[in-house]
């Protein structure tokens, strides 16, 4: 999801881009990345891939920190064997969700989940090999190449006519198209480091989907429910909305801007 919307942002802006996915290039193969990236001879290196199913890896704890944390690493380490750097996207589920006011880089982190610690896992190991890295933590993603909230709710409504969403976890909705972009640009800075990038304003699941349904017109209740009702296999922050306290940070449009930006691409796609 993430990945296509790169390629196309790289491109628009006349960068020339090798993009591969899993079958071309296994990012827990260590040799077979490093080979690859002594081929290429890139000047950056973008990691999208990651084991993102947050309740799927609470009992896949091999294969997420295989993923998130070891093919950080090789990934990094090849990127810094060539001389080109790195950006590695993390996660606002490294955070416990106990603050009431956003996160910004600096705060101490506790996931709470076993993806949120593989993600940061991924973040530290990611800079210990490449002092030439961007980590990017972002949050809520939705994008038109993958599975994502929106489509699920869309989806939804298309044979129900109510749906259920918490209303207590609060973050950030962040399209992908504006990630992409704004990902690009971070890459044109030698601003290195921890950063955190996501769309603008705040809202929580159940707000999201009743804007879903109000911007795309379509006749579907929400009923809202808590967390703990839900009783997912993971937990999940309370509240992770992102900021950053950076003076050279990115910034993002709003996060309706995105849904509408998403809604027209799905449209038309």
């Amino acid at each position: 999801m993430l990945g296509r919307d790169l390629v196309a942002a790289a491109r628009y802006t006349n960068h020339e881009v090798t993009a591969v996915d899993r079958g071309a290039l296994d990012v827990t193969d260590a040799t077979a990345v490093a080979s690859r990236f002594a081929d290429e001879r890139p000047a950056a290196v973008v990691n999208c891939a990651a084991y993102t199913d947050v309740d799927g890896a609470e009992d896949e704890r091999q294969s997420v920190a295989l993923v998130n944390a070891d093919g950080a690493h090789n990934v990094a380490q090849a990127a810094a064997a060539v001389g080109a750097a790195v950006v590695y996207p993390s996660t606002d589920y490294v955070f416990d969700g106990t603050k009431t006011m956003p996160y910004v880089e600096s705060d101490p982190t506790a996931p709470q989940s076993v993806y949120g610690a593989s993600k940061l896992a991924g973040e530290r190991r990611t800079a210990a090999v490449n002092p030439r890295h961007y980590v990017v933590r972002t949050a809520w993603l939705f994008g038109a190449h993958g599975r994502n909230f929106v489509a699920t709710m869309l989806g939804l409504a298309e044979t129900e006519s109510q749906v259920l969403v918490v209303r207590d976890q609060i973050g950030a909705p962040t399209y992908t198209g504006h990630l992409a972009t704004g990902l690009v640009r971070l890459l044109d800075t030698d601003a290195y480091g921890l950063h955190h990038m996501t769309a603008g304003g705040q809202c929580s699941w159940y707000d999201f989907a009743v804007e879903i349904f109000r911007r795309a017109e379509i006749d579907c209740t929400v009923l809202s429910t808590t967390s703990e009702e839900l009783a997912r296999p993971a937990p999940r922050p309370a509240y992770s909305v992102l900021a950053s306290e950076w003076p050279y940070a990115v910034p993002l449009p709003e996060w309706r801007s995105g849904l509408d930006s998403y809604l027209r691409e799905r449209a038309t796609g």
